[in-house]
């Protein structure tokens, strides 16, 4: 009998605890030091590519990143090897972990759209591997003419909004696409970047539900989102790809995201 009861007394602390702490979204992202580059700006950017809860500004240890590049004008430029290993931390964390950056040159007018393919993350606590395919576009000069358009990953959200140039409360409109084809009815999930620069003061979520908003797409893999607040914003449509990895000599299912960053600066 006191064996059944330590049983159940163990069973209900752990939904308790489950209940109390609740899995935080992951999301990559590619972060630049400008989403807009004028004839005034630096023509250098600084790029941050990082693993992490974005709202939460709690970093994850992130490996090198098996591509990492850059399309132009139609044309791909591979940028891996630009890639500088770097270490960050939210303020609760006790320990620093892996994030990546890179300088890149300005040197042509028009759209760039960096993206990111991760080595994949193991997530004991999902019983599986995590692999986010990400974008961000910045433009250059005034010239605006690319942004549109699909790279051609795994899955990948392809803008219908221009994603530069946004005022905070703008929507921002996007088709979830998974190996070219679009996904009906996508979950999206939505989140702020909390250490996002000019952020005097962090966001402080008044429950859980606040911290990733959630929003469907259609049966065109359409959505729409409308932006409280400036800074950063990331949009990850998170699907099950059709093969599997290796953990410990099992196969475990890989979740693919397609993840999105743009920009909202507040109309004074």
């Amino acid at each position: 009998m006191h064996t059944i009861v330590s049983f159940l007394t163990a069973a209900i602390l752990t939904v308790l605890m489950t209940a109390s702490n609740p899995a935080w979204a992951h999301f990559g992202a590619v972060i630049p030091s400008d989403d807009i580059v004028t004839k005034d700006d630096p023509k250098t950017l600084r790029l941050q590519v990082k693993f992490i809860h974005p709202m939460e500004m709690h970093y994850m240890e992130m490996l090198k990143p098996r591509q990492f590049a850059v399309v132009h004008g139609g044309k791909k430029t591979d940028l891996l090897d630009s890639l500088q290993a770097s270490k960050g931390k939210s303020p609760d964390q006790t320990e620093a972990s892996t994030f990546w950056t890179a300088d890149f040159e300005i040197r042509r007018p028009g759209d760039y759209t960096f993206y990111t393919e991760p080595a994949p993350y193991w997530e004991p606590a999902e019983d599986r591997f995590i692999v986010h395919y990400t974008k961000v576009c910045v433009n250059a000069l005034g010239l605006e003419e690319g942004w549109d358009r699909p790279v051609g990953l795994e899955t990948e959200i392809v803008p219908l909004t221009r994603p530069y140039g946004l005022w905070t409360g703008n929507v921002f409109t996007g088709q979830v696409l998974l190996k070219g084809k679009p996904v009906p009815f996508a979950e999206v999930e939505i989140e702020y970047l909390n250490e996002s620069p000019g952020n005097r003061h962090a966001v402080v979520p008044p429950a859980d539900p606040y911290v990733t908003q959630v929003v469907k797409a259609d049966a065109g893999g359409f959505f729409t989102y409308a932006m409280p607040r400036a800074g950063w914003w990331g949009f990850s449509a998170l699907t099950k790809a059709d093969w599997t990895l290796k953990q410990d000599g099992q196969e475990k299912e890989v979740e693919i995201g397609a993840v999105y960053w743009v920009h909202t600066f507040d109309m004074k």
